[in-house]
C-alpha cells in the first residue's frame, strides 16, 4: 500500500476522497454508491483493515499519554513530599536557633 497517514493525521480531510467505512443512507440505500465499484471494493476493504491496526496504534498512542501523565503526577507528589519534609526540617531547626539565642541571651 502506498498510501501514507494514520487516523490521528489522515493523508486528506477531503471525505470525497476517503474510502468510505459502511454505506451510505441516501435513496440507494442497499445498493453501492456510485463510486464504490468493485475494484474501488478492495480498495475499501484494505483501507478498513488499515484503518482498524492503526485503532490499535492509536489506544496505544492514548495508553501512553495516560502513562506519562499519570508518571509525572507521581513526581510531582514526591517532590511536594520532599518541599514539606524539608520545610519542616527548615522550621525544627530555627525554633532550635531561636532557642539557643534565647538561652545566650539570659544568660
Amino acid at each position: 500500500m502506498n498510501i501514507t497517514g494514520t487516523i490521528d493525521r489522515p493523508l486528506t480531510h477531503d471525505p470525497q476522497k476517503q474510502a468510505p467505512m459502511k454505506p451510505s443512507t441516501h435513496e440507494n440505500a442497499g445498493s453501492a454508491p456510485e463510486d464504490f465499484t468493485s475494484s474501488g471494493a478492495t480498495t475499501a476493504r484494505q483501507n478498513r483493515n488499515r484503518e482498524m491496526q492503526l485503532i490499535q496504534e492509536a489506544l496505544a498512542r492514548a495508553h501512553m499519554h495516560d502513562l506519562q501523565h499519570e508518571a509525572q503526577r507521581e513526581r510531582q507528589a514526591v517532590r511536594l513530599a520532599t518541599a514539606r519534609r524539608m520545610q519542616r526540617r527548615a522550621e525544627r531547626a530555627s525554633l532550635r536557633a531561636r532557642r539557643a539565642l534565647a538561652m545566650a541571651v539570659m544568660q
